[in-house]
C-alpha cells in the first residue's frame, strides 16, 4: 500500500469520522461547486482525492465487515503505467465473475466479433410427385450455446420450427419417409463433461450441489434440495452432478419442494420437439430422431434452410450484462474446439492461458480454473487485471469489448449499484460467490480522465449489501481523481 504520511492528525481524525457517516458520498461536481457543507468542503480542501482514496483504504483495514478479510485493490492511470493507489494489489484473490473478462476478451480475440454459430435443416434422397420426401431430415448443429434460448436475441425453439416447416413447405414436402438425424461436430462430449472442482452455491438465482451431495436422491426422479429461489432473479437453473450417471444434470423449474432434472441436451430437445411438431400438424414421419456423431458414409444432401445464432458480440454483451455462466463455459469450450480441435474444458482452459501468455498477462498468481469464476479454485492478482485491461484498450474490438460491460447505476448486475456517484461512470464486471464479492473494469472521472481499478474481497464479514456499501464509499473519492 502506498499511503502518503502528509496527512495530519485532525485530517485523520475527520476522514474516520466522515467514512463512518458515509459523508465521502457527494455528488459529481468539483468541491468548488458544492457549497451544501462549508465544513465538509473545507476539510476536503486539504486533502487531494488520492489522498481521500489512502484514507477509506485505511478505514477499511480497521472496519468490522473487512478487518479479518483477505482483499486487494488497485487504481491504475493508463496514460502514465503507473498506478495511483492500491493495497495488497499482488495478492492473488479469487476472483468470482469476474473471470468472465479473461474467457470473453479471449473469444472476441481469437473468433472475431462477427462469429456466429449455424444450425442447418438438411435433407437426403429425393421428394416424389406427392410431396414425399423418400429420404432423412437433418439437423446440423455447430454447438450453439444460445439456441432456442431468446439470449441475445436468440430465437427460440418454437421460432426454429416455425422456420424449419416453412422451409419445408417451401420445398413442397408433405411426408417425411425416412428419420431426423441429429448431427453436430462440436461439443459432442458434452454429456461427459462434469462440472469445476470445488462448485459452490452461486448468485443470480442459479445454484451448483458440489458432486456427491444428491447421493441419496432417487435417480428415478432426481431432485436437487435448493436455497429458497430467488423470484427477482433472472435464468432461474439448478446444476449438479448426478452421483448415479455422473454427468451434469438441472432443472429449470422450482415449486418450492423439489426439482426434477433433465439432460441439458439441447440439440436433441430441438430435433424431438421439431417431429412432435411436424406429426401435430399433419406431416407424418416415419422415422425416429437419431443422433449420428460420426457418420463414416455420409449420404448426399442438400440444405433446406439455415440459422445463424447472435453474433459473438452480442452473445458476450449479454454474457457480462447478465453474468451468465452457461455461455461463458460455452465459450471456453468453444475456444478450445476453435483453437485445439478439442471441446473439452481442459483445451479451453489451456487455450485461454496460453493467449494470456501472448498478450503478456502477468501470470504470476494467476490460476484459470474455468470460463464463468464459479470454481474457488481460480485465482488472480488485481494487479494481473488492471494491467490486463489497460492493454485492451488498444486493441480494434475495445469499444465493443467496453460496451458489453454493466454500467453502474444503469445496466445489467450493476444497475442497482452506485446510484449516486459513480452513476454512469463507472463500466465493470461484477463478482460474487459465497463471502466473495469484486468489481473491475474502467471509471471516468469528473476530471475526463479514464482510470482502471480492480478490487477484489474474499472471507469478508456481514451481508452482500454491506459490502457492497463498503466498496462504493472506497470508490466515492476516486471519481474526482
Amino acid at each position: 500500500m502506498r499511503l502518503q504520511n502528509i496527512i495530519v492528525s485532525t485530517a485523520i481524525v475527520f476522514s474516520s469520522y466522515a467514512f463512518a457517516q458515509g459523508t465521502f458520498t457527494t455528488n459529481n461536481y468539483p468541491q468548488s461547486l458544492d457549497n451544501s457543507s462549508s465544513t465538509t468542503a473545507s476539510a476536503e480542501k486539504l486533502m487531494t482525492a488520492k489522498e481521500l482514496v489512502d484514507i477509506n483504504i485505511n478505514s477499511m483495514m480497521s472496519d468490522p465487515v473487512l478487518r479479518n478479510a483477505n482483499w486487494g485493490f488497485v487504481i491504475y492511470d493508463p496514460q502514465t503505467k503507473k498506478v495511483v493507489s492500491s493495497y495488497n494489489e499482488n495478492t492473488p484473490l479469487i476472483p468470482a465473475s469476474t473471470t468472465k473478462l479473461l474467457t470473453t476478451e479471449t473469444a472476441i480475440h481469437l473468433l472475431g466479433e462477427k462469429f456466429r454459430w449455424t444450425t442447418q435443416l438438411e435433407y437426403s434422397g429425393n421428394i416424389d410427385e406427392n410431396g414425399v420426401l423418400q429420404g432423412n431430415l437433418y439437423i446440423v448443429g455447430s454447438g450453439d450455446p444460445s439456441l432456442g434460448t431468446r439470449k441475445a436475441g436468440a430465437s427460440s425453439y418454437s421460432d426454429l420450427i416455425s422456420d424449419f416447416k416453412m422451409a419445408m413447405q417451401q420445398k413442397g414436402i408433405k411426408k417425411v419417409n425416412g428419420e431426423i438425424i441429429l448431427q453436430t461436430a462440436v461439443f459432442k462430449s458434452n454429456k461427459m463433461q462434469t462440472l469445476p472442482e470445488n462448485i459452490v452455491w452461486l448468485e443470480n438465482g442459479s445454484y451448483y450441489l458440489p458432486v456427491g451431495g444428491t447421493y441419496e436422491i432417487n435417480p428415478a426422479n432426481e431432485r436437487l434440495i435448493a436455497r429458497q429461489s430467488n423470484p427477482f432473479a433472472e435464468n432461474k437453473n439448478y446444476y449438479y452432478v448426478s452421483p448415479y450417471i455422473k454427468q451434469m444434470v438441472y432443472a429449470d423449474q422450482f415449486d418450492g419442494i423439489g426439482l426434477t432434472t433433465k439432460l441439458p441436451d439441447v440439440p436433441a430437445y430441438l430435433a424431438n420437439s421439431f417431429r412432435a411438431n411436424l406429426v401435430k400438424s399433419g406431416i407424418s414421419v416415419t422415422g425416429k430422431v437419431v443422433t449420428k456423431t460420426v457418420d463414416k458414409n455420409p449420404e448426399k444432401r442438400e440444405v433446406l434452410t439455415a440459422y445463424q445464432s447472435p453474433t459473438l458480440a452480442e452473445i458476450i454483451y449479454y454474457t457480462n450484462q447478465h453474468s451468465d455462466n452457461a455461455l461463458a463455459e460455452a465459450l471456453l469450450r468453444m475456444v478450445g474446439f476453435q483453437k485445439g480441435g478439442d471441446q473439452s474444458l481442459e483445451s479451453g482452459r489451456n487455450v485461454v492461458t496460453e493467449h494470456l501468455r501472448e498478450i503478456s498477462f502477468d501470470m504470476a498468481g494467476l490460476n484459470y480454473f474455468d470460463g464463468s469464476g464459479l470454481s474457488r479454485s481460480n485465482m488472480v492478482t488485481p494487479m494481473s487485471q488492471v494491467k490486463f485491461l489497460t492493454n485492451l484498450m488498444n486493441e480494434q474490438y475495445f469499444n465493443t469489448y467496453l460496451e458489453s460491460l454493466p454500467i453502474a447505476g444503469q445496466t445489467g448486475t450493476l444497475k442497482k449499484s452506485f446510484v449516486g456517484t459513480g452513476n454512469g461512470q463507472i463500466f465493470a464486471k461484477t463478482g460474487t460467490l459465497n463471502k466473495v464479492k469484486t468489481l473491475a473494469g474502467y471509471m471516468k472521472t469528473n476530471n475526463g480522465k479514464t482510470l482502471v481499478f480492480s478490487l477484489l474481497i474474499n472471507n469478508y464479514a456481514g451481508s452482500v449489501d454491506q459490502v457492497k456499501a463498503r466498496m462504493e464509499q472506497l470508490l466515492d473519492p476516486a471519481m474526482n481523481l
